[in-house]
């Protein structure tokens, strides 16, 4: 059975710990799109670790670990996070990486940040991790697959792809130095040789896995709002953010996917730049941040503030139908227990006009939220593994929230460990 654990907001819902708990009984775990832009939070009996690249499954025995052809593969993140696990006495995972998957190269890096600077005011508010570059110049067909690393003409197309890239350069950022043709080949190389043992032709592996009736679990980067066709573009990510790319990014058959587990916030947060309809400020916003996660919201990757807000119903029951949601995890439902009342947005106001339709364009630009409050619990409910155990405000704002997504409510996060979990 293949099933995927994604998001339902604009990212950092608590995805990793969730595939880090349904990893102890799957065969597979794939990170099947998205790069080091984003990062999952563990903590388990090892520690706690910030996963970038490698699939949340790595601290589970017996557990195969599968970067798709999907993902933007960064191998110097890649390498780090190897090494770290090491460090931290985790038994070595088996970790594999689709021989077709693409490389995040230097120059990558280097064009999101410079593209970054020159928009200013304008920009995306990008990681700066490549990504954007990466799958344009897949696109383009001038990206480099793993595969092609051991290519004979891989000195000739590094030859006429920096052709392109010095044109770029030249035109757009003059500051910066040439690429040097010499010095991406020994880049690749270098790459070459390094990620060769964990190299794996990955849809012969899944065709069997799925004959085999293996359980796979897909993992899912960023959320639905952050997918590059149906999210709040541009100020989105730049690969598909959705279960059903699992399909593409993880070598599998659209109709083997079989449940998808959309992850949810109790509330709502948000790093980078774009529209954020329930966005609160100030004190409010500074309570709530350091209430939240197991650090506080700040972004695994860039370390930067999120932006906070209240539970957005409108965005949130079209994230969960894009994702096509069989089941919801509500996470960090227990950050809220210092609120007399809870706001929760349920409908938008866009130019005197009351919608439950979450718009596209500047229309959503223009969304205001049209809020309702709800009675708070006012109790700490962290580590609470009962149903029955919650206050009974606790359990109407759950079922609440149901209502208002449209969608079942199956699982209820209540801390940061693998065991503060309810099941309905």
């Amino acid at each position: 059975m293949v099933t995927a654990i994604v998001g339902g907001n604009w990212g950092d819902e608590g995805k990793g710990k969730l595939t880090d708990v349904f990893a102890e009984n799957a065969d597979f775990v794939i990170r099947f799109q998205g790069g080091a832009n984003a990062g999952h939070t563990i903590i388990n009996e090892y520690g706690k670790y910030v996963l970038h690249i490698l699939p949340s499954g790595v601290f589970q025995k017996g557990t195969v670990n599968l970067i798709g052809p999907g993902a933007a593969f960064n191998a110097e993140a890649f390498k780090k996070e190897l090494d770290a696990l090491k460090a931290g006495g985790v038994p070595a995972p088996d970790v594999r990486i689709s021989d077709r998957a693409q490389l995040v190269m230097p120059y990558h890096v280097l064009f999101d940040k410079l593209e970054e600077q020159r928009l200013g005011k304008h920009s995306f508010g990008s990681t700066q991790s490549g990504i954007a570059p990466h799958y344009s110049d897949k696109a383009m067909k001038i990206g480099f697959q793993l595969a092609e690393l051991y290519n004979q003409n891989l000195e000739e197309k590094v030859e006429r792809v920096c052709t392109i890239k010095n044109a770029t350069i030249a035109g757009l950022y003059p500051d910066a130095e040439p690429l040097k043709p010499a010095e991406i080949l020994a880049y690749l190389r270098e790459v070459g040789e390094y990620v060769k043992p964990y190299l794996c032709d990955m849809a012969s592996l899944m065709r069997q896995a799925v004959a085999d009736g293996k359980s796979i679990l897909l993992e899912g980067q960023l959320g639905a709002l952050r997918d590059i066709t149906n999210g709040i573009y541009p100020m989105t990510t730049s690969s598909s953010t959705l279960a059903g790319y699992g399909a593409v990014g993880a070598c599998l058959p659209p109709h083997e996917i079989r449940r998808v587990i959309t992850v949810v916030k109790a509330y709502s947060s948000c790093v980078g730049a774009g529209p954020f309809t329930t966005e609160i400020f100030g004190e409010e916003a500074d309570v709530l941040r350091h209430r939240g996660g197991s650090d506080g919201e700040f972004g695994a990757t860039t370390g930067r503030p999120r932006r906070m807000g209240w539970f957005d119903a409108v965005a949130t029951r079209y994230g969960v139908a894009m994702q096509g949601t069989t089941d919801v995890a509500l996470s960090l439902i227990d950050v809220l227990g210092y609120l007399d009342e809870i706001p929760v947005c349920v409908a938008y106001d866009i130019n005197g006009v009351r919608t439950t339709e979450f718009p596209s364009g500047d229309r959503l630009d223009m969304a205001k939220p049209v809020y309702e409050k709800v009675p708070g619990w006012k109790t700490d409910i962290m580590g609470i593994t009962e149903w029955d155990e919650l206050p009974q405000a606790a359990k109407d704002y759950v079922e609440y929230v149901e209502k208002l997504i449209d969608c079942p409510i199956t699982m209820i996060s209540t801390g940061p460990k693998r065991s503060d979990m309810i099941y309905r």
